[in-house]
């Protein structure tokens, strides 16, 4: 589709240049809903995303930086996030009201000059299913471990799907993962397996505990070392064992070459705890290191 140089075009996901999206997008499958506070913004778009990978169809909100409609021939790095109904809207966010304010919090970041801008992807849970997506192993006694199945989904449908539809740069570079709790480690977890396509993460607050800490095999046994730039948080209200494991993993990533403040960045955010309106506000801290200004 020609662009004008007199308008802005922003496509929503249902207009895809070059490749038909119907494999992605039926489209009796796609619904629109935009929250009160963001309907009046053209860089916000949200659509119901069907997978051939899982059973469950998915909200997927895309959030464009403001430059993107000044600079049209500019292209932008992705940061997908999980949990996605919890980041820019609160009447869908899992506690009313409480969300990360990503979308202004970026905003801010970017026109201050602090981070590049970025596409945030916002992919929300399948809510029941969301323990076994967001898992890399199946525990014994509570189950999941479809943390595979849902990496192909975001590398074999998704992002080639953000990419077709946005002025994207598609390399690992320039494409980050994130999230919270669960997000977190899944986040960790596919960066190891798929570092040719993800080379930032946010691992924030993260599960590290489940199925008896296997994420720390993958961490040491994945060969060649992953070129990743990596965010670890923990707030330290969260629990003794929780900090303790992400002390571990600092230390783990640390043995394994990773160098603090320069491709790891590890917070102990004093006081927080295990909740939205903590990664909200440690968000733009974030985005600083993971998107640094050019």
């Amino acid at each position: 589709m020609k662009q004008s140089s007199q308008s802005h075009f922003i496509p929503a996901l249902t207009t895809v240049e070059r490749e038909p999206v119907a494999a992605f997008l039926p489209e009796e499958a796609m619904t629109e809903h935009i929250a009160d506070d963001l309907d009046s913004n053209p860089r916000y778009s949200v659509r119901k995303f069907h997978s051939e990978i899982l059973p469950d169809d998915r909200v997927v909100s895309v959030y464009l930086p403001p430059q993107y409609l000044e600079q049209e021939d500019r292209r932008f790095p992705v940061f997908y996030l999980h949990d996605g109904q919890n980041l820019f809207d609160g009447r869908t966010s899992y506690i009313a009201g409480r969300t990360w304010n990503a979308h202004t919090t970026a905003d801010e970041l970017s026109l201050n000059g602090e981070m590049e801008p970025v596409i945030l992807v916002g992919v929300a849970n399948t809510g029941l299913r969301r323990t076994a997506e967001y898992t890399p192993t199946r525990d014994l006694k509570v189950g999941g471990g479809e943390g595979r199945s849902y990496g192909r989904l975001l590398v074999e449908e998704l992002k080639p799907l953000i990419d077709r539809t946005y002025r994207t740069m598609s390399d690992a570079r320039n494409t980050g993962l994130g999230g919270s709790s669960l997000g977190g480690l899944v986040s960790l977890y596919l960066g190891f397996i798929y570092p040719e396509v993800f080379g930032k993460l946010a691992v924030m607050s993260p599960s590290l505990w489940w199925d008896q800490r296997s994420v720390f095999n993958v961490v040491d046994q994945t060969r060649p070392r992953p070129m990743l730039r990596i965010w670890l948080d923990i707030g330290t209200a969260e629990g003794v064992r929780h900090v303790r494991d992400a002390d571990h993993l600092e230390r783990q990533l640390i043995k394994r070459g990773w160098q603090s403040g320069v491709d790891l960045a590890y917070m102990k955010a004093d006081g927080a705890v295990h909740d939205e309106n903590a990664w909200s506000e440690r968000f733009g801290d974030v985005l600083r290191f993971l998107f640094p200004p050019d």
